[in-house]
């Protein structure tokens, strides 16, 4: 099982740092997948967009470090980490008048993996 819970890891490290590169490049399009809604290419949302960006990478490159560098523990308690964020994100979706299925299925959804993946690699 732990194999499955760093494939799953892997998964997400690289998944997420993708989701960051579209909200630097396609800012306005990533929003809407991410369940935002955008009221236009304004400075203030695209800033705020870029952000996310930034930090979706550097939140991937935190889970490659630990994958390439830290043992089966850390690994889980990154993915714990990690999960929290993904909660994060379903409560400003659903906050900011997102759709269900963004709140629960893409966020909440991430959010029980990345839970499921860390509690596996810290009981291993």
């Amino acid at each position: 099982m732990p194999t499955t819970a760093t494939a799953i890891t892997w998964a997400v490290a690289v998944g997420i740092m993708v989701i960051g590169a579209r909200f630097l490049w396609t800012p306005q399009r990533a929003a809407t997948d991410f369940g935002l809604p955008t009221t236009g290419p304004t400075a203030a949302v695209s800033s705020w967009l870029s952000v996310k960006g930034v930090r979706d990478i550097g939140s991937g490159l935190f889970l490659l470090i630990v994958l390439l560098g830290g043992g089966v523990h850390l690994r889980g308690w990154m993915m714990l980490a990690g999960s929290l964020i993904a909660l994060g994100d379903a409560f400003t979706v659903r906050r900011g008048g997102g759709p269900a299925t963004a709140y629960y299925g893409i966020h909440g959804g991430t959010a029980a993996v990345m839970a499921a993946a860390g509690i596996t690699l810290l009981l291993s």
